[in-house]
This record gives structure tokens, sequence and C-alpha cells, in this order.
């Protein structure tokens, strides 16, 4: 749940929860999946899927206080930024029957729920189509709360309120950090991985240990997608009718009916782009099928330009604690060795006049002759 996270929690406050009785499973760990797991696992292939277990078993058996719900949706699509600029925004099917395959490993000998006096909810929810969702909930969770379809809708709203400012939010901070980078001439790191990745358990920390370095790292997920900034980036595109909209990935990848995916694709080309990013961190698991047709693709992109670009492709490796250390190490090497080079060779290719270097005067002037020339 982690791209959704600010949805759920709005969502139970607003049916009268309050704050420190809405409980989450901590991070992914092994310890968490040997003690809670307890041979109630799954042979799925999928990362998350399998750590799924521990996390369950934590929020039954690992609590001071006893809980009484348990919440695991099942994530049909995901709200996305790109949602208009592509044909689908469809979550992972394995993630998304996650809930169910591992409610089903608590329930095999017995209801591990029911013996702990806890009630079980897993709402079905096309979360890119918002006009769906308070049937949805309401229909699952109508009885578990004890709510109305009024309280329903309200609730609803408010979860996607939530979650829209806190992404507007965090795209500013990714501007801010941008904007640093810009104006001090300084590199940065762009991680392209699913949501799933900012779990430190299951992302291994790989960007906090290269910011230990000092390079700002930023995620795919909250890049900002102003107006300005895109036109900048991808406007020359768009006017050649190479592209739709500085959010089109039709040129890169046809098949745009995974959220995560098609996000993935089009931080590559934001990435490729973007003269401070001179570096980009490919997060994905050994056997993730939804990810194993993007890794060339992504790598063709990103390095297009002469941008850096690594990938961890087994982040689900029993022990890759060693191997991640001598990569991030030789990671901070190419970033001293080749950043500034890299930065001259893309600034080299966009237009001059870069809003993150112009300040607020220079920008209102700019929109205005821009109006002015418009009429």
């Amino acid at each position: 749940m982690w791209s959704t996270h600010q949805f759920w929690v709005a969502f139970l406050r607003e049916i009268g929860i309050s704050s420190e009785n809405i409980v989450f499973s901590s991070d992914t760990s092994e310890e968490q999946g040997r003690e809670f797991g307890k041979g109630r696992g799954t042979v799925d292939c999928c990362y998350p899927v399998k750590a799924m277990s521990g996390h369950y078993g934590e929020l039954i058996f690992g609590q001071k206080n006893k809980l009484h719900i348990i919440m695991s949706p099942m994530i049909y699509s995901l709200p996305s930024f790109m949602r208009g600029h592509t044909s689908e925004n469809l979550a992972c099917t394995r993630v998304m029957a996650g809930p169910e395959n591992i409610r089903a490993g608590f329930m095999k000998e017995s209801d591990v729920f029911g013996d702990n006096g806890i009630k079980y909810a897993a709402p079905f929810v096309n979360m890119a189509e918002p006009e769906m969702v308070p049937k949805q909930m309401y229909d699952c969770l109508k009885d578990v709360f004890d709510i109305d379809m009024a309280e329903t809708q309200r609730a609803v709203d408010a979860g996607y309120n939530a979650l829209r400012v806190f992404n507007e939010k965090a795209q500013a901070e990714t501007r801010k950090v941008l904007t640093w980078c810009a104006r001090n001439s300084k590199p940065c790191v762009l991680v392209l991985g699913r949501p799933y990745h900012m779990d430190p358990g299951i992302g291994h920390e790989i960007e906090a240990d290269l910011q230990a370095y000092g390079y700002p790292i930023v995620w795919l997920q909250y890049l900002p997608v102003d107006k300005d900034l895109l036109d900048w980036i991808f406007g020359e595109e768009v006017q050649a009718k190479k592209i739709r909209s500085p959010l089109d990935i039709s040129d890169v990848w046809t098949s745009s009916n995974s959220s995560n995916t098609n996000e993935i694709m089009w931080g590559a080309k934001f990435g490729a782009r973007f003269p401070w990013i001179t570096c980009v961190l490919r997060l994905s698991s050994y056997e993730c099928g939804m990810d194993q047709p993007t890794y060339t693709p992504t790598q063709k992109i990103v390095e297009a330009a002469g941008t850096l670009f690594f990938k961890f492709g087994d982040l689900d490796s029993t022990k890759p604690a060693g191997s991640i250390r001598i990569r991030i190490e030789t990671i901070v090497h190419y970033l001293a060795k080749y950043s500034e080079k890299i930065m001259n060779q893309k600034l080299a290719l966009l237009p001059p006049d870069c809003p993150l270097l112009l300040d607020k005067q220079e920008q209102s002037e700019k929109s205005l002759a821009s109006v002015a020339g418009s009429d």
C-alpha cells in the first residue's frame, strides 16, 4: 500500500477511527518473516507477496494491544499522474491477489483471524477510477465498520484529497531538490522502482546508502510534473510531433497498461533528459515478470544521452548486502568521475531557459510575455 498509504489513513479517520488506533505492520525484514510467518508463506515468485505473510503474522501475533480488524485491500488499478496519457493504470495482478493468497495460508488448519477475534476485510478497489470506489468500499466494509453509503462517500473523498495533497507536496519537495542541483551544478540520482521498493526491507536502503555520500536522491513517483518544467524538457519533441504530450510514452512503450510500469518508462525518459540527473538506479527483483520486459528498454533510454545506469535486479536474493555495498562504491566512483561531463552534454541538447534557473520575477515576466505573444 506504499503508493496509497495516505488514502487509507484519511479514509479510516473520516469514518471515526482515531490515528492512534490505526496500526501498520513494520518494515519488511527476515526476522519478521521467520517469527511471524510460521510456515504460512507462499511459493509465489513475487517478492512482496512472499513478504506479506510476515506482515499478516506481525499484525495478528506481534501487537501489544489486540487488533479488532485487519484490512488488506486488493487494488486492481492505481491512481497515477499519467492517467489519460496511457491505455490503462492497472496494478500487478500478483500483488492484487496477494491478500487472498496469504489469507488462505492463515486459514488452512484453522481460522487464525477468528481464533484471535479479528475481522478480516479485503476490499477490491479500482483506485484509478474514483467514481467506482465508494460502492466497492461500501459493499465490503458496511458490516465491518457499520457505515452507510453517505459515510463511505465522504471517507473516499477525504482519502483522495489526502492522497492528492501528499503527492503535490512530495512533487514540490522533489522540485526543490532538482532546483538546488541546477543552481549549484550538483548531480543527483533518480530511482526507478515500484512503490514497495520504498520499504527499507525490500529495497535494502540502497538509496539511503548512496545519499550518505552526498548525492541527493529522487524517486520517479514524485518527479514534478509542472508544465513549465515538462515543456522545457519535452517541448521540442511535442512540437515536432514525436510525442503527443510530455507524459506520452508511446514512442518507447506501446503496451501501456500497467500503472507502475508506465511510470517507470516515463521516469527513464525524464532521467535521460534532465541534465542534473546523472545516474539512474533501476530496482527490481529477479523473478518479477512485470519488470523483466522493461530492463533493456529502460537502459537504452537512460544511456541514450550518456546518463549512468545501474540495475539492482536481484533484491530478493537471500544475502545481497555484500554485493550491494561493493556496487554502491562503484556507483559513487562513476558519479564523481563523469557527472560534470554528463550535465554539460545534456544541457547542450536542451533550450537555454531552464525554469529551475529562473527566479520568481523572471518566471513571472516570461509567463506574461508568453501570454502577450499568444494574444
